[in-house]
């Protein structure tokens, strides 16, 4: 453990790693349970840092879009910051408005990823583990219930990054919990993701509106520049005539996974070229965010000087479907009292 900085309110953030006997490593400040620096091996044994990020506190403050932190209580977007529960409308933050329409991301203003967590220990299948902890008040960012969660962080010998997420509430809320790395398999800084080949293992995406909010539908991927099925590198289409792709600048869309919900399955696959480096996201979650780093602009210099340009990462985000509080034919995001929400995600990484 090491000082990370001091936060705006004067609260001191610490930084805990993470370490394999391959040489992986990984760094967790408590700000956030912000993931700020992952080294994996390429093909030839060398260690490069693959998620992108800052080296203080301070910057994360000044202006991150989410860099490597837990989000929560709800990723993605709530449509209008409304929705309805148990008879009641609850009004949420409304901190984004893509298309000029404004909607709830990300849990809001003040959300998990900008507030100090309670660092602990753990094991979890024999495996060290850093946990994090903290209690969303009744009302945080317009939330209903006293959610108590935590996030638990492990590094096996097989490079598996594994995140193990809990919850339980007084009241019924609801609850998304993901991570928000950005991944470069290059390394990070070293220019766009373009040219990544990526497999995801759905054959259906939810469609959005010009708010990226989904319009309630599921649809096929099936010859759309959406079909991940087989490996695509992610600039082959990106630039397609399509309305979906028009909405989001790029790929901002999450995926129905073919597996069943709760089941640990592989979700999704990333290979880098150049390098050789492979990661597998494996999940319980029914769905998955890819973003492509479509509001990435070049302003951002990250962790060795160099600029995040546009589409310099891309985003593997496990979740519930958008908006599924809005959405009841979407898998449900409510936690009600006495029961105990949990969710798995492994990232897992290899060179070929």
């Amino acid at each position: 453990m090491r000082s990370f900085g001091t936060t705006r309110s004067g609260h001191e953030a610490f930084l805990y790693t993470l370490k394999n006997a391959n040489g992986m490593q990984v760094d967790i400040t408590n700000y956030g349970g912000t993931i700020t620096r992952l080294l994996a091996l390429d093909r030839n044994g060398h260690r490069a840092d693959v998620v992108l990020g800052f080296n203080s506190v301070a910057e994360y403050e000044a202006g991150s879009p989410y860099f490597g932190c837990i989000i929560g209580r709800v990723g993605n977007r709530i449509a209008h910051g409304r929705f309805m529960l148990e008879g009641r409308r609850y009004a949420v933050a409304t901190n984004n408005n893509p298309g000029g329409i404004p909607c709830h991301l990300h849990g809001g203003a003040q959300g998990f990823d900008k507030v100090i967590w309670k660092a602990g220990d753990a094991t979890i299948d024999g495996e060290h583990a850093i946990t994090f902890t903290r209690l969303s008040p009744d009302g945080e960012e317009g939330y209903p219930g006293n959610l108590l969660a935590t996030v638990a962080y492990s590094l096996s010998s097989d490079n598996s990054l594994r995140i193990d997420y809990s919850a339980t509430t007084d009241r019924p809320t609801p609850v998304n919990l993901t991570n928000h790395s950005y991944f470069n398999l290059k390394g990070e800084g070293a220019s766009d993701i373009l040219d990544h080949v990526l497999t995801i293992n759905a054959t259906r995406i939810t469609p959005v509106n010009a708010g990226l909010i989904p319009t309630g539908e599921i649809i096929p991927v099936r010859e759309t520049p959406f079909d991940f099925t087989s490996p695509h590198a992610i600039g082959a289409r990106i630039g397609a005539d399509d309305e979906q792709l028009r909405f989001a600048g790029g790929y901002d869309h999450n995926w129905v996974l073919d597996h069943a919900d709760g089941e640990l399955a592989l979700a999704a696959e990333v290979h880098e070229p150049a390098s050789g480096r492979v990661m597998e996201v494996w999940t319980t979650e029914p769905g998955i965010q890819f973003y492509s780093g479509n509001f990435l602009d070049g302003s951002l210099t990250g962790k060795f000087g160099g600029r995040y340009v546009h589409r310099g990462g891309l985003c593997l985000e496990t979740q519930h479907h958008p908006d599924s509080p809005n959405q009841p034919a979407f898998p449900s995001v409510i936690l009600r009292p006495g029961e105990t929400y949990r969710s798995s995600t492994i990232y897992r990484f290899r060179a070929r």
